[in-house]
């Protein structure tokens, strides 16, 4: 069965089309891609004065790239540098329905994981997701597999120990059994807390309940509180190490990632009200599986069930946590994901059962003695065909979904090299991947190929009242234009000098000049008319925008997306102008 999840998972992960979040590729590509090949697309969290990013998640990336590099095949085969990841990545994957077949054994039985494999393997939210390179997918695949090996049935693994010296030789066995178990919990544990240091959040709830539970057993407390820090300082020594020597400076990124999060600078990408993960992101995340989801919460409550209810405790305890911050987005919550879905499993099994019982009539004298007869998957056939809703949904996210912002890459990709001199995009902020899906060495030089800057207000004692370049351009898109392009198109295509901001010490400074002054935050950047234009359909609706690049001798040669997708600056499908005349 576990084959299934690898071929299902890596199938998604070379299919995906479409676009879902800029971390995907700023955060895990662009940095492998600037390591490997020497350019890539490096954001704020990576050049600022503290940087906020640790290498060791991007670093999955680095050995396909090398691979192809060393073979040669990146020039020739560009297209192998986007499967490449993605291969890894959907393997990656594959550990989170893999891993939840064993959690749900553990904690209700072996009847129950059909159901809730099932529910894995069609969420929708994990076909949108999980098979990406975000940091969030691998934590959640880290996270499945920690609760795997965590002693849930604790009290009778504790006794195994501690009955050693009276049992012999299986009982010492089988004690080192359970010992390793719960260090390779920590280990997982410990690695997706470096990967993303808010999962610290879950591990301070189901650690410190097994601490709990420990009782009047204070050695075995005190092994598992060493194991803990032993395996935690070496983490985070081999993360110190690997940033350092990434950086060529000692760098602790994980302090920094927590201190610029608690910080007002999160707040700068969007901020939700206290019941956003109540009442919008449980409801995406668990779809269809939702009404069974709390149904099987609701079990767990009523028929007073354990070890579910400390897996609900972890999970109201991560919601209530996460509440308290300001920034918030769905994807943050996909490592409770796999555990809602085996609350799913616990309702689905029950109402399978249960509605089995009543449907079959037999004689008093003769029920005891039969036999239901089920099939493998104990799931209702109303309640599988809601359920089953998910897979046409699943297929539009990963065949259909903001293509126009992967497909343009590609169209870039496919011009030769001397008809692609330069290339500027008028668009949001990391509204599209970067040199890992275009791979032009040529235009990595500085001012070739630019995008509107959005670096967050660094510095500022009033951070609310900043604006970036995307918001100043977007707020007068014609008035930019004349004030930050030249009056004609100089034909030889030269680089844009000053095409957006370097959030590097100098950036901040000028920053808190700016806000002393209380000038306006433009700063003055420069821009060449490029050879090519990539904008969305929403800029050409803007007032004069349309005249002007007509005037300036540009025209519309590539379209693609629909165009009632997205939002705001982002509707209007993806288009490409390039100048003719």
């Amino acid at each position: 069965m576990a084959s299934l999840a690898l071929v299902l998972r890596v199938a998604i992960a070379l299919s995906t089309q479409g676009f879902f979040q800029p971390d995907e590729y700023f955060q895990a590509l662009e940095p492998a891609h600037h390591y490997v090949f020497g350019y890539g697309h490096l954001t704020w969290e990576w050049v600022s004065p503290a940087p906020l990013r640790s290498i060791i998640y991007p670093a999955l990336n680095i050995p396909p790239f090398w691979l192809i590099r060393t073979l040669g095949l990146d020039a020739r085969y560009p297209e192998l540098l986007i499967a490449g990841p993605r291969v890894v990545h959907g393997l990656l994957a594959a550990i989170t329905d893999i891993g939840i077949r064993e959690i749900t054994r553990q904690i209700l039985n072996d009847s129950y994981v059909p159901a809730a494999y099932f529910v894995s393997l069609t969420s929708l939210f994990h076909s949108l997701s999980l098979s990406r390179s975000m940091s969030n997918s691998l934590e959640t695949s880290l996270t499945t597999a920690a609760l795997s090996c965590y002693p849930w049935d604790n009290a009778r693994s504790m006794r195994v120990q501690s009955s050693v010296t009276q049992t012999g030789r299986h009982c010492d066995e089988t004690s080192n059994l359970h010992r390793t178990r719960m260090r390779m919990c920590i280990v997982f544990a410990a690695l997706a807390c470096a990967i993303r240091p808010t999962n610290a959040i879950i591990w301070v709830y189901m650690f410190g309940l097994l601490v709990l539970r420990f009782g009047p057993r204070p050695s075995q407390r005190f092994i598992f509180i060493r194991d803990c820090c032993v395996i935690g300082a070496m983490t985070t020594l081999t993360v110190f190490a690997l940033d350092s020597a990434f950086y060529g400076r000692p760098v602790l990124s994980l302090l920094n990632f927590l201190r610029v999060n608690a910080s007002p600078v999160s707040l700068f990408y969007g901020s939700s009200s206290w019941h956003y993960y109540l009442s919008q992101a449980l409801p995406i995340l668990c779809s269809t599986s939702l009404p069974f989801v709390l149904y099987g919460m609701l079990l767990a409550v009523k028929n007073n069930e354990k070890k579910l209810k400390a897996m609900l405790g972890c999970i109201v305890w991560t919601l209530t946590a996460f509440s308290f911050v300001g920034h918030k987005e769905w994807r943050f919550l996909h490592p409770l994901l796999p555990m809602l879905h085996i609350f799913a499993s616990r309702s689905l099994v029950e109402l399978y059962y249960r509605s089995a019982k009543t449907e079959i009539k037999v004689p008093g004298e003769k029920r005891k003695n039969t036999v239901i007869k089920t099939f493998p998957l104990p799931i209702r056939t109303r309640d599988l065909c809601l359920l089953l809703l998910t897979v046409p949904a699943s297929i539009y996210v990963v065949f259909f979904h903001c293509v126009g912002q992967i497909k343009v890459m590609s169209y870039l990709r496919s011009l030769p090299p001397e008809n692609l001199t330069s290339v500027g995009f008028l668009t949001p902020c990391h509204s599209t991947p970067w040199q890992t899906y275009l791979h032009r060495p040529e235009l990595a030089a500085p001012g070739r190929m630019w995008a509107l800057g959005c670096e967050p207000p660094l510095g500022l004692q009033y951070p609310s009242d900043y604006k970036d370049q995307t918001d100043i351009f977007f707020e007068a898109p014609l008035e930019y234009m004349r004030k930050h392009f030249p009056s004609r198109v100089d034909t030889s295509y030269p680089p844009s000098p000053f095409a957006s901001s370097v959030p590097n010490v100098t950036f901040v400074e000028t920053l808190q000049v700016v806000e002393q002054s209380l000038r306006s935050w433009d700063l003055g950047w420069r821009h060449e008319w490029p050879q090519y234009l990539v904008l969305f359909g929403a800029l050409l609706r803007e007032q004069g925008m349309l005249d002007l690049f007509q005037d300036q001798g540009y025209e519309e040669v590539w379209k693609g997306g629909f165009e009632w997708e997205g939002e705001d600056q982002r509707r209007g499908a993806v288009r490409v102008w390039k100048h003719s005349r």
